[in-house]
């Protein structure tokens, strides 16, 4: 990239940024969900001066500002993999693998996000995004239907897709030029109230499952929802229903804890949209909504195997109301250990390693000196953010918008190959990125201590 270009968190920002400012238009409960959710931040960081020192301290206190993840869903291969490039140029690359099929939604994905840390830092805009699976779709009539369908629009301006190739040829965008790619790239997920079909296709389409009538029937994938971060998910889930929005009965993911793990999410119901039908007729769409997420440690697989044995114990006695399945979590998640000392001697979550200014010891040290340097003051260690999804979690955000009707289960493997293949390259495993982070500050820190600070710098993903 030479000098003229501007750099892809640059651009990342100011997409996110637009895309923030257009749903806020198209949606206004989601402007008072923002609103809603500073007002709990702020309250949560004057109550606590040290957690706002930690958050300041590791420059996580300007993302949260900035902070928001949205979902979108695709229809073709082609649509995924040109949504790739145009995620590029924002330094975005796919990262996980997630099957959906399992909770009765036809869909696989994946998270397009930043993955080094200074990117992350600047700001950590993700994409949720998911790829129909047209082979599920039973009946052979219907599914050809939706194939030519999708086959027949382009998601894409014209003008935005000269500017992917433009970046790919470059290496880089020009200020005009980025400008000018943040307001075509916009308009791929643009609400549309005109769908492409007659009212009896949707109908069809919708019968078969409501997600593949909300994929199938409209000009491109609108963004169905953006999700800002919150510090104290329970107050704003509480607080939902005084700025007159309505909540989802449970918060998914894992309870309330002194030590946040992972991800919980929640979100506001969706809202049934007026819609004209390619025939003239008129109609209603339900599909966008808006969502909160509370984001904790990231778990290694060790981590994560307990948590997912403990989430199958607990939802083996689920619960419809949120404080009695609250209740339930917290009482089964009791073996899950709560403190980060604990969480980082037995290997079950990830840290970033920091040298103290100043400190030095004598080389050579490794890694099994690490307790005795973090005991001596001359190494901390910090809970790494998980910047990921929970396929169950996500999958209980997706059914509880898209209503009891057409919830038809789908009795598919995962198939990581077939999305790969459409996507045009692998996603990134984000356990071994994890790891790979961790590893890159815990070098860094060491040499630092040793004297030897010019190597190991981390900039595995520049």
């Amino acid at each position: 990239m030479s000098a003229a270009h501007v750099s892809s968190d640059d651009i990342r920002d100011q997409f996110s940024k637009a895309m923030s400012a257009m749903y806020q238009q198209e949606v206004p409960q989601y402007s008072a969900l923002l609103s809603l959710v500073a007002a709990v931040n702020e309250e949560v960081l004057a109550a606590s001066p040290a957690l706002r020192e930690t958050l300041a301290a590791n420059n996580a206190l300007e993302r949260l500002d900035v902070e928001r993840h949205g979902a979108i869903r695709v229809g073709t291969p082609e649509e995924l993999a040109l949504l790739r490039r145009m995620f590029a140029v924002m330094g975005m690359l796919p990262v996980g693998y997630y099957d959906l099929a399992p909770a009765g939604v036809p869909v696989h994905s994946t998270a397009f996000r930043p993955v080094d840390d200074a990117a992350l830092s600047r700001n950590p805009f993700r994409i949720f995004t998911s790829l129909l699976r047209l082979e599920l779709i039973e009946d052979t009539e219907l599914r050809q239907q939706a194939r030519e369908i999708l086959d027949a629009r382009r998601i894409v301006t014209p003008q935005a897709e000269a500017l992917i190739e433009t970046f790919e040829r470059q290496g880089g965008l020009t200020a005009d030029q980025a400008a000018q790619f943040v307001d075509q790239a916009l308009e791929t997920f643009r609400w549309h109230d005109q769908a492409t079909v007659d009212l009896v296709t949707y109908q069809r389409l919708q019968q078969e499952h409501r997600l593949i009538a909300d994929v199938v029937c409209f000009k491109g994938p609108h963004i169905n929802h953006l999700t800002p971060r919150t510090l104290e998910i329970d107050e704003v889930q509480r607080r939902m229903p005084q700025v007159g929005i309505d909540p989802k009965a449970i918060i998914e993911g894992p309870p309330r804890r002194r030590c946040p793990i992972l991800l919980r999410q929640t979100s506001f119901k969706a809202l049934e949209e007026p819609i004209a039908f390619a025939d003239a007729a008129q109609g209603h769409h339900t599909a966008r909504f808006g969502e909160i997420e509370q984001r904790g440690i990231a778990l290694t697989h060790t981590g994560r195997a307990l948590y997912d044995r403990l989430l199958g114990e607990a939802k083996q006695a689920a619960e419809a109301e949120n404080a009695a399945h609250q209740a339930r979590l917290a009482a089964v998640f009791e073996a899950f250990p709560d403190d980060e000392a604990t969480l980082r001697r037995e290997g079950l979550a990830f840290f970033h390693y920091h040298a103290i200014p100043g400190a030095q010891v004598a080389a050579p040290v490794d890694e099994g000196d690490v307790e005795r340097l973090l005991a001596q003051g001359a190494l901390t260690a910090t809970p790494m953010t998980y910047e990921d999804f929970l396929p169950v979690s996500a999958a209980g955000i997706f059914q509880s918008n898209l209503g009891d009707n057409g919830q038809s289960g789908y009795a598919q493997d995962a198939n990581q190959q077939q999305f790969e293949q459409a996507l045009g390259v692998p996603v990134t495993d984000e356990v071994a990125l994890y790891a790979k982070r961790q590893q890159a500050s815990l070098d860094q820190a060491l040499a630092q201590l040793t004297g030897n600070g010019g190597a190991n710098e981390p900039g595995f993903f520049q």
